[in-house]
């Protein structure tokens, strides 16, 4: 809960100055891509993080690696790690994420399907549960789950949707055991 409440607090002060700047999309996408690099080499992370390693090359390190990027982004990284929170980059990167899309009118959704979805199905998908939701639009994660045996199952926030085959054969297990 704290890691929330710490990376919130970055991730809205990063979201106010990119917004400031008319800079939301540019630095949204940064960011991703910064994830996407934590996520693949976890090493960077234990770097970032280890006490034996000094500060000076941890900010070179991040200097090097993302000094392409918009000064806000890599300034937030900097700061974090001057703080000695770089543990919350992912969380605050995920946090500003959120607020963007908040900002956007747009939901993330997580979706379990037998087979990857094609894009008919993704924007009938998009068209039903963003009504729903009252957005704009969704964002759709699919990744294949062969065990559901048949439909979708959708995880929008908190919610969870279960139109999957596996769900309902559960649902009647249940209700004849009960």
């Amino acid at each position: 809960m704290k890691d929330t409440i710490v990376a919130h607090k970055y991730a809205l002060a990063l979201f106010q100055l990119a917004e400031a700047n008319n800079l939301v999309d540019q630095i949204e996408e940064e960011v991703k891509v910064v994830k996407e690099i934590f996520s693949q080499d976890k090493q960077i992370l234990s770097f970032l993080t280890s006490p034996k390693i000094g500060k000076d090359k941890k900010r070179e390190l991040i200097n090097e690696a993302f000094g392409e990027f918009n000064p806000f982004v890599i300034n937030t990284l900097l700061l974090l790690l001057d703080r000695q929170r770089a543990q919350y980059i992912l969380t605050v990167i995920d946090e500003f994420i959120q607020i963007s899309y908040e900002n956007k009118g747009i939901a993330k959704a997580h979706v379990e399907s037998v087979r990857p979805l094609k894009d008919e199905e993704k924007e009938a998908l998009v068209s039903v549960f963003a009504k729903k939701l009252n957005k704009k639009s969704l964002e759709i994660e699919n990744t294949v789950n062969e065990e559901l045996l048949g439909g979708l199952k959708i995880q929008i926030g908190n919610r969870i949707y279960d139109g999957s085959l596996r769900g309902k054969l559960d649902g009647l297990k249940r209700k004849l055991i009960g």
